[in-house]
């Protein structure tokens, strides 16, 4: 599957809309513009294996640029839209990018990146800014046919884990058609139901894995996505309604906002269109998975993965309402529970999670962090901690990396983050340790009020 195939069978249907602006962009466009690109990227010299970099936000360009990389056999890497300049700098080192494809909003930023990293090409989609080209101008003349020598290309997304710089995740190209995709494409269908009848919200950015590989697995499917430029609680629930959305996908503090709303704003929108909301990214508070089930009903699926892409762990709302807290069994890879020992603990007591014959990765010019994330026996991990019951559901605990020592008594912050979160004047909150004298650390919560009119340290 490929946008392609579609946009020669239904090359007016939307491949995507910018739900803020309500820009369309068709299948035939989205073809037509991936094939110019394509084409600038093989005169500018770049050839399969090598790397195009991404710093935009949202907008109505992203996609024409990394399905024009996918198919031209390259890397492409998306960059958080939230960095500074020496951190995009770092990354465009780090990736070994030929090009930077960026945006007006994002030009102060991208053009102080550029200038530290000699060799790079700048490429701007909606602008001017020194050291880039334009995009209109880089494409003049350019064939919307494909090029001669198409390769399927993949994202090498920079994940940054708890500590240090930011680490490029990078799996091997396939050398297959650019119209054969990876395990999740399956997954997709499987799980959810995705088809080209499949209409897809996506509220958040697009540099993030999930959002960028659901969003272009629907694409392959030939169903249309809904791209929020920036969420908000109540515009994402009127997205719903007036695009008749089926699919959407969401992380636990979405939830928690949409919940927050008053009684009138979370009524008003028409959402009997959809028929499966997907979370993930971050442990769900159990309140607020309950609450989002009873308002939405039993269309909600959860899973456990990461940008390394070395497992996947999935549960629905019946087996999450059987299992309250899971969040779910594996599905590719085999989870184990390992102790500080290295060996497998018993059921229902806590450990490292660890995937087994999963896929393999690597991170990017870091071999001591690739192998950090093994143990002895070929097992890896993303990091964090968690117990198995006696059905293989998975419940995830916290972090290594996040755990507070305060006295000697190890404490996660998630815990106090969830209790914190069901207060209805706190919007969001984050839990951290902090240096204490006396017990070596202490637990200090940063709060953000609902509404900081109203806001006080009780």
């Amino acid at each position: 599957m490929h946008p392609s195939l579609h946009a020669a069978t239904t090359p007016d249907k939307p491949a995507y809309i910018m739900a803020g602006s309500g820009e369309v962009v068709t299948f035939g466009e989205l073809e037509a513009q991936s094939n110019r690109l394509a084409h600038f990227f093989r005169k500018s010299g770049l050839k399969t294996g090598d790397c195009v970099a991404i710093f935009m936000e949202n907008n109505r360009y992203f996609f024409q640029a990394t399905w024009a990389a996918q198919r031209s056999g390259l890397y492409y890497t998306c960059i958080s839209s939230r960095l500074t300049a020496g951190e995009v700098a770092y990354i465009l080192k780090d990736s070994g990018a030929k090009i930077l494809i960026s945006s007006r909003t994002m030009a102060p930023v991208a053009t102080a990146a550029l200038a530290d990293v000699p060799g790079v090409k700048g490429l701007m989609v909606d602008g001017d800014a020194p050291g880039f080209q334009k995009l209109d101008s880089a494409l003049a003349g350019m064939p919307t046919t494909p090029i001669a020598d198409q390769a399927a290309g993949g994202d090498m997304l920079y994940s940054s884990g708890t500590t240090g710089k930011p680490k490029g995740v990078k799996g091997p190209l396939s050398g297959l058609p650019i119209t054969e995709g990876g395990p999740l494409l399956g997954m997709v269908k499987l799980l959810y139901g995705i088809d080209d009848r499949s209409i897809y919200l996506s509220p958040a950015p697009l540099y993030h894995a999930a959002p960028l590989r659901y969003c272009m697995s629907v694409q392959r499917y030939g169903g249309t996505c809904i791209i929020m430029e920036h969420f908000e609680a109540e515009a994402a629930l009127a997205a719903i309604a007036r695009y008749r959305v089926t699919h959407s996908q969401w992380v636990p503090t979405m939830f928690v906002r949409m919940l927050k709303l008053d009684e009138t704003a979370r009524t008003r929108h028409d959402l009997s269109s959809h028929v499966c909301a997907i979370h993930a990214a971050a442990p769900c508070p159990m309140e607020v998975k309950r609450k989002m089930i009873a308002w939405w009903g039993p269309i909600i699926h959860e899973y456990y993965a990461g940008t390394e892409g070395n497992g996947f762990v999935y549960c629905n709302s019946e087996q999450w309402l059987a299992h309250p807290g899971t969040v779910g069994r594996a599905i590719l890879g085999e989870i184990h529970i390992v102790g500080e020992d290295g060996k497998d603990v018993p059921v229902g007591e806590e450990g490292m999670v660890y995937f087994a014959n999963g896929p393999v990765f690597e991170y990017h010019n870091d071999p001591e962090r690739t192998q950090a994330s093994r143990n002895a026996r070929g097992w890896s991990t993303l990091g964090d901690v968690g117990k198995l019951d006696g059905e293989g559901f998975l419940y995830l605990t916290d972090r290594k990396a996040f755990m507070i020592i305060s006295g000697g008594v190890n404490i996660y912050p998630q815990e106090t983050e969830n209790v914190l979160i069901g207060h209805p004047k706190v919007a969001d909150v984050a839990v951290i340790g902090v240096p204490n004298e006396e017990f070596g650390e202490e637990v200090k919560a940063v709060v953000q009020p609902v509404n900081w009119r109203d806001a006080t340290p009780e």
